[in-house]
């Protein structure tokens, strides 16, 4: 199945939703920084005291956030790993994302990156509790829906936006996975999460933005994703989770 991703105008081919923890390659990553730190520097030694961190804090609840160094060189960082996913996968996801991202984002003060699995972001700014609007993306199935496609966008619109409310309301994962029989045949899948240290409020208002997105990139498509640094929802014509 052929997919394009896009937003922000990026096109690239990739299966949604299917790829393994292990050896799995990244979804999109930005380098977002402009600044740079130096090799042997303070900012460097305490990015690995924050990955190290971030190894031990998030696969026992599939998330985790911390803070190492001082002043200019303080380092945040934050890793989410897809609620159904395993300690273990997650373990492995978080610490193949932080390498990734040293040889993708080499000396970058902030960078993050995304695996269909986990998602990780560091920065020299503390950017905890804050929706990060500015780093998205969208994933889209080139299929496009063949019968009824008004009706099916109500349909992903209506699950996605239920979704939205119960990862937002009072679950401790901020997480939520949901389906609807379309059909006797077809059943339609849905995903929403958010990164643990938005409040409710933010949490369903990030939700809530990219569902209003899904329409720019993914209008009576098989399948659609649109991802960010705080939150993401998803939408598939098989199952997403467990995969």
């Amino acid at each position: 199945m052929i997919f394009s991703k896009s937003i922000p105008l990026c096109f690239l081919v990739l299966c949604l939703f299917h790829h393994s923890a292990i050896g799995a390659s990244p979804l999109y990553h930005f380098c977002f920084s402009p600044e740079n730190y130096t090799a042997d520097s303070s900012y460097g030694a305490n990015l690995n005291l924050l990955f190290n961190l971030l190894y031990t804090k998030v696969p026992p609840s599939g998330f985790g956030l911390g803070s190492t160094g001082h002043a200019q060189n303080q380092v945040n960082g934050l890793a989410l790993c897809r609620g159904d996913v395993s300690s273990q996968n997650c373990n492995t996801c978080v610490i193949g994302a932080s390498k990734e991202l040293r040889e993708r984002c080499p000396y970058s003060k902030g960078a993050i990156i995304w695996y269909d699995h986990c998602l990780l972001k560091y920065s020299d700014v503390n950017f905890f509790g804050k929706i990060d609007n500015k780093n998205k993306f969208s994933m889209t199935n080139v299929q496009a829906v063949e019968n009824n496609p008004t009706l099916f966008n109500e349909k992903v619109q209506e699950l996605l936006s239920g979704l939205s409310n119960e990862a937002s309301d009072a679950n401790p994962k901020f997480y939520a996975t949901g389906e609807v029989q379309l059909d006797t045949f077809t059943t339609l899948y849905g995903i929403a999460q958010c990164t643990r240290d938005l409040s409710n409020i933010d949490c369903k208002k990030c939700l809530d933005v990219a569902i209003s997105e899904l329409p720019n990139c993914c209008d009576a498509k098989r399948g659609g994703r649109v991802v960010g640094g705080s939150c993401n929802v998803g939408f598939e014509l098989y199952p997403i989770v467990g995969t």
